[in-house]
């Protein structure tokens, strides 16, 4: 006679047998949710970077723009209280916005050129 193995109890549910088959709602919703951010971390996250350095480059472009012309403000009030009254006479105001206008035109003109002699995009 031959010899045969104990069978083994089928269980009456299928969903007994594999303890995981009960939490296949909660695997799928996981699944799903992990899909979903990875999707979204490959989109909007290069779009959220850029928005950002967008942001502080608008930031740092308004502070430096205050800054120059703070800038501008002092230099002229200098030159104001500095210039002697017997070259330029009592007022001489004029004279300090005529310097700083001529240093800033020479700036304006020295960056014009500059960037006229960089060499144009080949696109």
């Amino acid at each position: 006679m031959a010899k045969t193995s104990p069978a083994t109890p089928t269980p009456a549910n299928p969903a007994d047998a594999d303890p995981t088959a009960k939490d296949w709602p909660a695997q799928a919703t996981d699944t799903i949710v992990t899909q979903v951010g990875n999707i979204r971390d490959k989109t909007t996250g290069p779009i959220l970077k850029v928005a950002r350095y967008a942001v502080f480059a608008a930031f740092a472009a308004s502070l430096g723009t205050v800054a120059l012309i703070i800038l501008a403000i002092g230099a002229v009030r200098a030159l104001d209280n500095y210039l002697p009254n017997e070259v330029f006479g009592e007022t001489h105001t004029w004279a300090a916005h005529s310097i700083i206008g001529a240093v800033l035109l020479l700036v304006g003109l020295a960056l014009f050129f500059w960037k006229a002699r960089a060499k144009p995009d080949a696109g």
